[in-house]
C-alpha cells in the first residue's frame, strides 16, 4: 500500500462496523484497533500518518502501551475516520456534518412562516424532479431534538415505558442486538427523564423498575452486538435500579445476564459467582422459574469448569424448580418468560456438551427438543440450539447431520445481527474444519469463515 499519499488511502468505513473492531473501540483499546488494520493490510506507517503519530509510538501501543490522553485519542479518530460516539468521545466542531448540524440549518434556523416557505419550494422541486437532493446526506442524522417529557406522570405513563421495552425486547429475540441496541439506549435516555416528573411514591417505584429493565434490555443487546464495557454499565445501573424498587425477581435476572455476559468472555468463575448472587435474589422473590434459569445456567458453567457432579447436581435442581413453577401456573414476570423447558433443554445440552464425549447422545437429544418446541418468534435462539447440535454432531461423528444442521445455523446466523452468533460459530468452524477429508465439512468451514469475516 503506498503510504505517501495518505489522503488517497482512506480507510474503508465498514471496517469500524466489525464487530471485533465496535468492541475494541468502544473499549479504547487501541492496540486491538491497530491489531485488526494490519490485519487487513494496513501498514504501521500508514496508520502514523493518518494519526500523525510517530512509528515508533504506534509500536508501543501495539506493544500495549496504553492511549489516556483525550486529546490524542480524539486525534486518532478523526485521521483514521472513526466515529467519535463508537469511542465514547465528543463530537467537535469538525464532525458537525456527522451529527446533522447541515441539515438543521434548511428548517431549525428560521421562523414557521419561512420553514414552510422553504419547505413547499423543496417539495415541488423534488417532486418535478428539478431537485432530487444530496445522496451523500442521506447518511447523515438530523441534528437531534428532545422529545418533551412530561412534568407530571401517573401509571400510565410507566405502563407505556413498559410496553416499549416488551416491543424492543421482541425485536432482540427474533433479529439481534444489533437491530434494535441504538433504539433501547435512545429510548432509556427519554425514559430517563420522567424521573424528574412529579408523581405519587407508587409510581415513583413501578417507574425505577421499569427503567431497571429497560437498563436491562440495554445491557444485554450492548452484550449480543460485542460492547462488553457498555453492557456492564447498563447492568450495573439495571441492579442498583431493580434493588430500589424492592424487586429481587428483576434482580436475579439482571444478575443472570450479568453472569452470561462473563461466560461468554471466558470468566467462568466470575459467570458462576453472578449465577449464585441471582439465586440469592430468586429465592427471596420465590420465583422458582428464575431459581431454574440460574440453576442451569450454574451447570453450565460447573461443565466448563470440568466438575461433572456439581454440573449434574444443578441440572437436577433445575428441572425440580422449573417444574414447581409450571405446578403453580402463575404468570411470570416479562423479564423471565421466555425461560421455559426449550431453554431448559437448550442449557442442558450445552452442559452435556461440555462434559465428556460420552455424554454427546444426550446433548444431541436435548438440543433437538430444544429445536423442536422452540418458539418461532425467538430466530436467535434457534440459531444457537443449531450451532451446538451442529457442532455435537460432528464431534460424535455424525457427518451428513451435521453438516445439514451447520448449514442451516450459517444461514439462519447470516440474517441475525448479532456478534455472539458469529462467535458461537467458532466450535462448530473448528469441528468442520478438522473433517480434512470430507469435501462437505471444508465447505461448510469456508462459509463460517466467510459469515464470521463479513
Amino acid at each position: 500500500m503506498n503510504v505517501s499519499h495518505a489522503n488517497e488511502q482512506e480507510i474503508d468505513p465498514a471496517v469500524w462496523e466489525r464487530p471485533q473492531m465496535r468492541q475494541a473501540l468502544a473499549a479504547r483499546d487501541m492496540a486491538a484497533v491497530y491489531g485488526l488494520l494490519q490485519r487487513i493490510g494496513i501498514s504501521q506507517r500508514h496508520i502514523a500518518a493518518l494519526t500523525a503519530q510517530s512509528q515508533s509510538e504506534i509500536s508501543e501501543i501495539l506493544k500495549g502501551r496504553q492511549v489516556m490522553a483525550y486529546e490524542v485519542l480524539g486525534r486518532i479518530a478523526d485521521g483514521l475516520g472513526i466515529p467519535r460516539g463508537y469511542m465514547g468521545l465528543a463530537y467537535d466542531a469538525s464532525s458537525a456534518r456527522l451529527v446533522g448540524t447541515a441539515v438543521s440549518n434548511h428548517y431549525g434556523d428560521s421562523d414557521e412562516d419561512e420553514q414552510v416557505r422553504r419547505m413547499l419550494a423543496h417539495a415541488a422541486q423534488v417532486t418535478i424532479g428539478v431537485a432530487t437532493g444530496d445522496a451523500e446526506e442521506w447518511a447523515e442524522p438530523l441534528a437531534p431534538v428532545e422529545t418533551p417529557a412530561p412534568h407530571r406522570i401517573g401509571m400510565a405513563d410507566v405502563e407505556q415505558v413498559e410496553t416499549v421495552t416488551r416491543t424492543l425486547r421482541a425485536l432482540d429475540y427474533k433479529h439481534g442486538g444489533g437491530v434494535c441496541r441504538d433504539a433501547v439506549v435512545a429510548q432509556l435516555a427519554w425514559s430517563q427523564r420522567l424521573l424528574h416528573a412529579t408523581c405519587t411514591e407508587k409510581v415513583a417505584l413501578r417507574l425505577h423498575e421499569a427503567l431497571a429493565d429497560q437498563h436491562n434490555l440495554a445491557g444485554w443487546t450492548s452484550f449480543d452486538v460485542g460492547l462488553y464495557g457498555p453492557a456492564r454499565g447498563h447492568l450495573a445501573r439495571a441492579l442498583e435500579q431493580a434493588k430500589h424498587a424492592r424487586n429481587s425477581s428483576l434482580a436475579a435476572n439482571v444478575l443472570y445476564r450479568m453472569g452470561r455476559v462473563h461466560l461468554h468472555c471466558d470468566r467462568v468463575m466470575d459467570a458462576l459467582r453472578f449465577f449464585q448472587l441471582g439465586q440469592i435474589c430468586a429465592q427471596d422473590a420465590s420465583c422458582e422459574r428464575t431459581v431454574a434459569m440460574l440453576c442451569a445456567n450454574e451447570a453450565w458453567a460447573y461443565a466448563l469448569l470440568g466438575d461433572s457432579e456439581l454440573a449434574l447436581k444443578s441440572i437436577s435442581r433445575a428441572r425440580d424448580e422449573l417444574a414447581r413453577a409450571s405446578a403453580r401456573d402463575r404468570k411470570p414476570p416479562v423479564w423471565v418468560s421466555f425461560f421455559g423447558a426449550a431453554d431448559l433443554d437448550a442449557t442442558n445440552g450445552m452442559v452435556y456438551a461440555g462434559l465428556t464425549d460420552a455424554h454427546l447422545e444426550t446433548a444431541e437429544q436435548l438440543l433437538t427438543s430444544a429445536i423442536e418446541s422452540r418458539d418461532p418468534s425467538m430466530t436467535r435462539s434457534r440459531a444457537f440450539e443449531l450451532t451446538a447440535l451442529a457442532t455435537v454432531q460432528l464431534r460424535s461423528g455424525d457427518l451428513s447431520a451435521g453438516i445439514t444442521t451447520g448449514r442451516e445455523a450459517v444461514a439462519l446466523a447470516a440474517q441475525i445481527r448479532s456478534a455472539r452468533i458469529i462467535d458461537r460459530l467458532a466450535p462448530l468452524e473448528d469441528a468442520a474444519t478438522r473433517r480434512t477429508h470430507n469435501c462437505d465439512a471444508q465447505g461448510l468451514a469456508r462459509s463460517i469463515s466467510e459469515v464470521r469475516a463479513a
